[in-house]
């Protein structure tokens, strides 16, 4: 038999439900292997071995219910669970214990779910990599050197390196995708109003919604699903269509499906973008995939305009509604308080002038993507970056550094639309290379069984090294 971390999450849950495996043992192993990777890789900020062993132990002699009966997961580090320190990546909040756990999370123990602890994240989450001045960076597990993106960068490190089996995380402008595509991993973003308890509704822009990332598009189905039905919905609006998922991660492709291709971001007239060759590669041998599984693929000629200068503002109106002082801004991170600084010097008119432009840019992209079951761009501009490439000091440059690496991610939050990055090719490095592939609203399960398409045609790719520690 593998090693269970080598079983897919699916493959481990039904060896749970069958008692070939016991929580507590499948809880061990992957303490186990976190205990002896995890320092050189910095998924974890927090580990809560103590309480993840005695609720596996609880659930030994129990019947097996719920979706992930018995499974591990870890939290991200911007979602409070009772007792456990929740530090948002800042010093500001190192001593920080709250006393109620988030839907994010509580959905997933209701689930049958057992946390092992806090996946890393950026300083509130705000930007494309994992480096804080409170612990370790997010490392890449193909090479260390390089970090694993943002801001869900822990939990995108701690699935690629079997440290879990999947993992939730949360996406303002990129924040599961980026990391995702960065190790070599699956990343679903959904729709907006398609998860209750993080829905974008309630956001300037609509931008940050919750959901999975895994090692397989049917992992990252079924974790879509549990938080999707984790909660009623409180709002009037929700995401048209319905899943479960994972039927459509594990049934044959639609194959009459249209495809646009574009390597086009909106940012190309605003920034200096230069499109790796190895991502405009993975590209092409995505479109070919999809064509030869019958996939009506065409070129697509989008000509976004406008839309850098509204997500500047957008972005810098969610930093300014955080409740910082002027003496805690003197202990953030430059980026952090740059874009609070930012956003708190913008005027009323600035602000409504970017919302009304972000819902024109909205309704153009939907029209535009409208003739496609979904639309294929890269996942990443950039290969992954060393830690430290990221400007720590003057915050603009930075800013632009996280556009040039990732600018195919935050139109698709600003849209509204659900967007999927899966690896299709490797590097001469061995590296995994993803893409991206966009959704109609609500359109969750096309690309899901498109990128389930993509990932039986384009083979198994291997693992880091720290697969096998």
């Amino acid at each position: 038999m593998p090693e269970l971390h080598e079983l897919t999450a699916i493959d481990q849950l039904a060896a749970l439900r069958s008692r070939e495996i016991s929580p507590v043992e499948l809880t061990r192993h992957y303490l186990d292997r976190i205990a002896r990777i995890d320092d050189a890789l910095g998924a974890f900020v927090e580990v809560t071995a103590d309480a993840a062993l005695a609720h596996a132990t609880a659930l030994e002699d129990a019947e097996p219910t719920g979706v992930l009966w018995g499974l591990p997961f870890g939290d991200k580090d911007l979602v409070p669970r009772a007792g456990v320190p929740t530090r948002f990546g800042s010093r500001l909040h190192q001593g920080f214990i709250p006393d109620t756990t988030a839907d994010q999370a509580a959905v997933l123990d209701e689930a049958g779910g057992i946390s092992l602890g806090k996946t890393n994240t950026p300083e509130f989450g705000l930007t494309g990599y994992t480096e804080t001045q409170i612990g370790p960076p997010a490392r890449d597990p193909w090479n260390p050197a390089n970090g694993a993106g943002g801001s869900s960068g822990g939990a995108a490190v701690a699935v690629a390196a079997g440290l879990l089996p999947l993992a939730p995380a949360s996406d303002g402008g990129g924040s599961i995708r980026i990391p995702a595509a960065t190790v070599g991993v699956v990343g679903i973003k959904p729709s907006r109003g398609r998860v209750p308890f993080a829905s974008g509704l309630d956001s300037p822009g609509g931008l940050p919604v919750a959901g999975p990332i895994a090692r397989t598009v049917a992992d990252a189905a079924l974790l879509l699903d549990v938080q999707v039905a984790g909660r009623p919905h409180p709002y009037a609006t929700t995401a048209l269509g319905s899943g479960p998922f994972l039927d459509a991660a594990t049934t044959t492709g639609p194959a009459s499906a249209r495809v646009g291709v574009t390597t086009v971001s909106p940012w190309d007239d605003a920034d200096d973008i230069r499109l790796d060759p190895e991502a405009a590669r993975a590209v092409r041998v995505a479109a070919d995939l999809l064509a030869d599984a019958g996939a009506a693929v065409d070129a697509f000629d989008w000509r976004p305009r406008g839309y850098a200068e509204l997500f500047r503002t957008i972005w810098r109106t969610s930093a300014a509604r955080m409740a910082l002082t002027d003496a805690d801004l003197e202990l953030v991170e430059p980026i952090t308080a740059w874009l609070v600084r930012e956003g708190r010097r913008l005027t009323g008119a600035q602000v409504l002038e970017a919302l009304a432009a972000a819902t024109v840019f909205e309704r153009e992209t939907i029209t535009a993507f409208a003739p496609f079951d979904a639309v294929l761009t890269p996942a990443l501009a950039l290969p992954p970056q060393p830690i430290g490439w990221f400007d720590a000091e003057d915050a603009a440059r930075n800013f632009s550094q996280q556009v040039q690496y990732a600018p195919y991610s935050s139109f698709v939050n600003v849209a509204g639309l659900p967007a999927i990055v899966v690896p299709v090719t490797r590097d001469a490095s061995g590296h995994p290379v993803s893409v991206q592939l966009i959704g109609r609203p609500g359109g969750e399960a096309a690309i899901i069984a498109l990128a389930a398409m993509l990932e039986q045609r384009a083979g198994p790719l291997p693992h880091p090294s720290a697969w096998r520690a």
